[in-house]
């Protein structure tokens, strides 16, 4: 994901500071505990092991969108998370404190 630099009242705060801002501002959540979760390149079992993450991991959501059903830690759900660009993990196994979006839709 990006941060464009924009200039505010005629100061350009740099990309550096935009960047560490933005950084700041992303709110992670949990994987369930004990699980090294699959990372696919889309929104569905049928997509690519992209990697597999380590147990006690923390991941940003940048945008949810509709894909395979999987059922998990958290219930059986068809949302997807996209945690990178051209990454997703299934929602089932992310504790996001909902059964529903918490994040805007993807594309």
């Amino acid at each position: 994901m990006s941060v464009d630099t924009q200039e505010a009242g005629g100061v350009d705060e740099g990309r550096a500071g935009l960047t560490t801002q933005a950084a700041a501002a992303v709110r992670t959540y949990a994987v369930a505990p004990g699980v090294r979760l699959n990372v696919r390149s889309g929104p569905g079992t049928q997509y690519n092991l992209v990697r597999v993450l380590p147990e006690g991991v923390r991941l940003p959501i940048y945008c949810q969108t509709p894909g395979t059903t999987v059922s998990g830690p958290y219930g059986t759900t068809n949302i997807w998370d996209l945690i990178d660009n051209g990454e997703y993990v299934s929602d089932a196994y992310v504790h996001t404190g909902s059964d529903g979006y918490i994040a805007p839709r993807c594309g």
